[in-house]
């Protein structure tokens, strides 16, 4: 108990409930009017305070679906519902993992290579960095429709759109993170680097590159939340046929505030495990790069 106390479940657990309590108050708050119109329709007065809350807690197309009514569509969408159909939260969940990946990987080595050029080229610091922070202040939900459209056009369709959406978002974290970490070697260590008539080659990828490894898989977990989103918000316009995007577009359409919150809770599943694999690569990195245990 001690431990547990001590650690970081105790804290996360509290915030966990505290979160689930206001949830359930804006529940009852937000679903009461519909409930109080549906007995006024069948002349009900004096309804006992638990039949009213089991009312509220049970609409079929509640404003706000309560946290356990979610929790059962996420169960039944994932383990109930056949992985290959698009009953399935896992057969959404795989489109847009697979857009985000591909945009992730695109993202990664652009933003990389960008830092390189920033870092060894004045000119390009100079030209390249205002245009690239000017880029993420245009809101991706206004660009996401005229890229869908220009790259339909010229014949890309499918996963490429939504991948090229996710490269937008997530290369910029990493530019970001890999300029500074690039940088970071003090001017004692890069001298020292030239006291020994280091090459450009050399000094790159023996002091600049493992200087910056921390930062990369920083800026990765950032970047991988940013594509993901950006794959979602690709399928919004794409009427794509699956994905979590469309999942969240059809239950918009029909009202299913259940089925929206609980493809959200599944994008933010996978947004987790996503950090948490990037994380055990870096450990696994850190280690075999002689990290401290």
């Amino acid at each position: 108990m001690k431990r547990l106390a001590e650690g970081s479940f105790v804290p996360v657990a509290v915030v966990v409930l505290a979160i689930i309590a206001i949830w359930y108050a804006g529940t009852i708050i937000l679903n009461t009017p519909w409930q109080q119109s549906v007995y006024a329709r069948a002349d009900l007065v004096d309804v006992p305070l638990t039949q009213f809350l089991a009312d509220v807690f049970a609409q079929q197309r509640p404003v706000l679906p309560a946290p356990h009514q979610v929790a059962v569509e996420f169960y039944n969408s994932v383990f109930n519902a056949n992985p290959s159909t698009p009953r399935s939260l896992i057969f959404h969940a795989w489109i847009t993992l697979s857009a985000t990946g591909l945009g992730f990987i695109f993202g990664t080595l652009l933003g990389i290579g960008l830092a390189v050029l920033i870092v060894h080229n004045r000119a390009m610091d100079r030209s390249l960095m205002p245009w690239i922070i000017a880029s993420q202040t245009i809101p991706i939900l206004a660009i996401a429709p005229m890229v869908v459209v220009v790259l339909n056009s010229v014949g890309l369709t499918g996963l490429i759109p939504k991948a090229l959406i996710s490269t937008y978002l997530s290369f910029f974290p990493v530019v970001v993170g890999m300029v500074k970490g690039f940088r970071s070697p003090e001017a004692i260590h890069l001298d020292l680097m030239r006291t020994y008539n280091a090459s450009g080659n050399q000094v790159f990828w023996k002091l600049r590159w493992p200087a910056a490894v921390p930062y990369l898989f920083t800026s990765m977990k950032v970047g991988v939340a940013a594509s993901l989103v950006g794959a979602i918000v690709g399928e919004l316009p794409t009427g794509a046929a699956g994905g979590l995007g469309s999942r969240l577009l059809a239950g918009s359409y029909y009202g299913q505030t259940t089925q929206i919150w609980a493809a959200l809770l599944m994008a933010a599943a996978l947004s987790a495990a996503l950090i948490f694999a990037i994380g055990a690569i870096q450990s696994l990195t850190a280690k075999m790069m002689g990290a401290p245990a």
